[in-house]
């Protein structure tokens, strides 16, 4: 049985003393715990997961500072830390143990590969320590920032947490020398977003019905990415419901291969869906893709993606599943990625919908806010920082959101693999609000739909914009926009109530503002291969050519500013759909303000 809160023990009490790196007591005096039948020092815990089958934590955040408990099936000692990128070098972390009724908790950070140091300044404080038969429980908490260079900033940001575990306790008195070594087995690493509620998870007191989207027949994923896409009926109903649940559904051992799964609803008739629906699926993005499937398949209203589970939506709101006014067919888009060209894989997995009759107060509605997925996109080479946009521009919210605004509660941030940060930036009337979301750690594992602790409300005439910072070092090539993991996306899933009629507000850069970024001021019209007209010195040069090797660690810095100052499309989608009337090419306002020093 694991030990825990509310586990059923022995009444006893146990003696924990806190040692410090010379050997004496950090506290005057012992504490003493009480231990009884049926409750261990109860706590309520808002957070909780298994980072291994061995490994269970659970967290509480609070005002100023964050409580841990681990359970951990050893009776050898536990560590438990942070790290920037989920190596050990320059990791913050606890170490503890149980001997002889006295527990050893020790706050340590590791500068290289090597054995990590015990800090001169203890900033985590002991709560709680015991063993049972089969496991060792430690409760523990500190401050979200406390200004020791050796520890980590708890901040909303994804954090990298670092866990091992050892059969045996360190030899000696006071341990604090060389800990056993943990071996890769018993050891690792996860990222978590540990101040964010990610999910309303109590039980809902309607009646739920279960809709499964999943792929009839095995998709035999090749070695490269595709995206895979079915169409799906909405199931029989005779009158409106809402979706207030969904959850992936996965083959064993085929969830690594699956880098995402989105679902759009589509605009359409029988005669038009009826056909699809019937067919086993197809390859997205193909010639072969019947045209209505791309462009009356373009409302997201399900955005899985790797490192998340399901989502709950908030009591107040659910997705309308309406077969009388809304739309009657979905089609699911499945991303694959099979890097290490695996053979004869075969998958059928899929999302699960939970759905009732019991209507809550408001429909919801998932907003797309980014930079269009197109070459436009360009991310040069070598670099730490690469700053791109996408802009939902004023004229988009103001020609759709309705005069009390729309209230966003939840956002899951997207790129691929070299992002390394993403923020929904807020304006209004030229002045910059607060990010609705921001990460400055982001993961590309770890997409999930983070609940935002107080909604924002977006009213007619804002600005949004998808910022996205790449860290493009490991590359010798530039990447372009697009949908395999290898190009990048910059994208936004902001879900909100009420429900509106814009599905996705986009922008993408201009075709000047790309020319100009690259020092080209003509091209040749119609030519194929594109050809450069001028200036002279890279006549009848291609494009391509000049995207391969181009200068980038001389003209970066004119390339990024140029990209971000220079003008852009804005693309805003009606769900029905329909663009938003606007046109021309759009420059951000207000150059000054928002174009120096990244923030």
């Amino acid at each position: 049985m694991r030990m825990g809160t509310g586990s059923r023990v022995a009444e006893t009490t146990k003696v924990i003393s806190v040692w410090r790196t010379d050997g004496a007591k950090a506290w005057t005096g012992a504490i003493l715990l009480t231990l009884a039948l049926g409750h261990v020092t109860g706590a309520h815990w808002t957070h909780s997961t298994d980072l291994d089958p061995n490994y269970s934590v659970f967290w509480t955040p609070g005002e100023e500072d964050i409580t841990f408990e681990v359970q951990v099936r050893t009776l050898g000692y536990v560590g438990f830390g942070f790290s920037a990128d989920g190596q050990m070098a320059g990791a913050d972390m606890v170490t503890g143990w149980v001997r002889d009724n006295q527990v050893f908790f020790q706050d340590r950070h590791a500068l290289e590969r090597t054995e990590p140091d015990v800090d001169s300044s203890q900033d985590y404080e002991l709560l709680l320590g015991y063993e049972n038969g089969t496991h060792t429980v430690i409760r523990f908490r500190r401050r979200y920032d406390t200004c020791d260079p050796h520890d980590f900033r708890i901040t909303n940001d994804t954090m990298r947490v670092l866990f091992s575990y050892h059969d045996t306790e360190p030899p000696g008195q006071y341990s604090n020398g060389p800990l056993p070594y943990h071996g890769s087995a018993h050891r690792g690493a996860r990222s978590l977003y540990l101040t964010e509620r990610l999910n309303m998870e109590e039980t809902s007191p309607e009646e739920t019905y279960t809709w499964d989207l999943v792929n009839e027949v095995s998709v035999t994923i090749p070695d490269d990415n595709f995206y895979w896409c079915q169409i799906f009926r909405l199931p029989r109903m005779r009158r409106k419901h809402h979706m207030i649940r969904y959850e992936p559904l996965f083959q064993a051992h085929r969830r690594a291969y699956i880098s995402n799964i989105i679902v759009y609803e589509c605009q359409g008739s029988e005669e038009e869906f009826g056909v699809h629906a019937r067919d086993r699926g197809q390859l997205c993005y193909q010639p072969n893709m019947p045209s209505i499937l791309f462009s009356s398949c373009n409302s997201v209203i399900i955005a899985w993606a790797a490192g998340a589970s399901g989502f709950t939506f908030p009591p107040e709101a659910g997705y309308p599943l309406d077969p009388v006014l809304g739309p009657k067919y979905f089609m699911m888009e499945t991303h694959y990625n099979n890097p290490a060209q695996d053979v004869d894989i075969r998958d059928t997995s899929g999302i699960r919908v939970y759905y009732t009759e019991s209507l809550r107060r408001h429909d919801a509605g998932v907003l797309s806010v980014g930079m269009d997925p197109n070459w436009r996109h360009i991310i040069p080479p070598g670099q730490p920082e690469v700053v791109s946009e996408g802009h939902c521009i004023s004229a988009c919210t103001q020609q759709t959101v309705p005069h009390r605004g729309i209230k966003v509660f939840a956002v899951i941030l997207h790129t691929h693999l070299i992002g390394h940060k993403v923020r929904l930036r807020h304006l209004r009337r030229g002045e910059e609000l607060p990010f609705v979301s921001v990460d400055d750690n982001y993961d590309y594992n770890h997409q999930v739909y983070r609940r935002l602790k107080k909604p924002v409300t977006v009213y007619p005439g804002d600005h949004l914009i998808a910022q996205c910072v790449y860290n493009s070092e490991g590359r010798t090539t530039i990447t372009l926009g697009g949908l395999t993991t290898r190009e990048e996306m910059c994208l936004v899933f902001a879900m909100y109530y009420p429900r509106i009629d814009l599905s996705l507000c986009h922008s993408l850069p201009s075709l000047p503002s790309v020319l100009h970024s690259l020092g080209i001021q003509e091209l040749w019209p119609g030519s194929n291969p594109v050809r450069i007209k001028s200036p002279p010195e890279l006549a009848d040069m291609t494009l391509e050519s000049r995207l391969v090797t181009y200068d980038w660690e001389n003209h970066f810095r004119s390339f990024q500013e140029a990209t971000r100052k220079g003008s852009f499309k804005p693309l805003c989608w009606m769900t029905k759909p329909t663009i938003v009337p606007v046109s021309g090419d759009y420059v951000f306002p207000a150059n000054q303000i928002f174009f120096g020093k990244l923030r």
